[in-house]
């Protein structure tokens, strides 16, 4: 069964529309691992519009599972990144007035400058995944910089206005995650994963780990955290 890693942003999202002390990512965090999330999910922006430096150190010493840190290729995170080490870092594009994160990267293009900041983070003891759309040319890319993990960018499939157009981007996934598993990276996908579509996604073996956020979060304000993520792990495993 996949793997269910919870990205606890959106509960700092909420924090930081009052500039407050509640709620509160770390606790949240602490509730998806009781509820049975594999590991939890940050995304450290350079503007800090929702997690802060002071959530990624706190969550490195409370996070039992898994932490994935999330962030821009850039020299500050990179540092930022050495002195937290968290377990895996997802390099991803990041743009400052994107509402979230909009596509993959393009480590096609990218690939010479890519290549600089994952020997520094390899280096440092950590374990690299890169956030790519699902195309063979990216990973293929991915393969050549040596990181261990891919994550297929699924949010393409979860906006799809109409059938046909969800199955076409559906069958990119398979295929881009069939062909990492061939070239022996590990398989994560995320970005407007729910609790619908989610019955769909589950069925490509390929894909190792889910990184969850908006939906959860979502339901959590409506239901609490613990229910939100055993609802979602339970979808996951079928």
């Amino acid at each position: 069964m996949a793997r269910v890693a919870i990205n606890v942003d959106h509960v700092a999202t909420i924090r930081q529309a009052r500039l407050s002390a509640e709620p509160d990512p770390v606790t949240a965090a602490a509730l998806a691992e009781l509820a049975g999330a594999h590991g939890i999910v940050v995304h450290l922006r350079e503007d800090r519009r929702h997690i802060q430096d002071r959530d990624v150190q706190v969550l490195r010493r409370t996070v039992k599972t898994r932490l994935n840190l999330e962030m821009a290729s850039t020299e500050e995170m990179v540092q930022v990144a050495l002195e937290i080490k968290p377990d895996v870092v997802t390099l991803v594009p990041e743009k400052r007035r994107e509402l979230t994160t909009e596509g993959g990267l393009d480590v096609v293009l990218l690939e010479k400058s890519l290549r600089e900041t994952i020997r520094t983070l390899h280096n440092g003891g950590i374990a690299v995944s890169l956030f790519i759309n699902a195309d063979p040319g990216q990973i293929r890319a991915a393969h050549r910089l040596e990181v261990e993990y891919v994550e297929i960018h699924t949010g393409m499939f979860a906006d799809a206005d109409s059938y046909t157009k969800r199955q076409e981007e559906y069958d990119r996934i398979v295929t881009a995650a069939r062909l990492a598993r061939e070239l022996e990276l590990g398989v994560h996908a995320g970005h407007g994963v729910d609790y619908r579509n989610i019955a769909m996604l589950r069925n490509v073996g390929e894909i190792q780990e889910f990184s969850i956020g908006h939906s959860v979060i979502a339901r959590a304000v409506l239901v609490g955290m613990e229910r939100a993520v055993r609802e979602m792990i339970a979808l996951v495993n079928g």
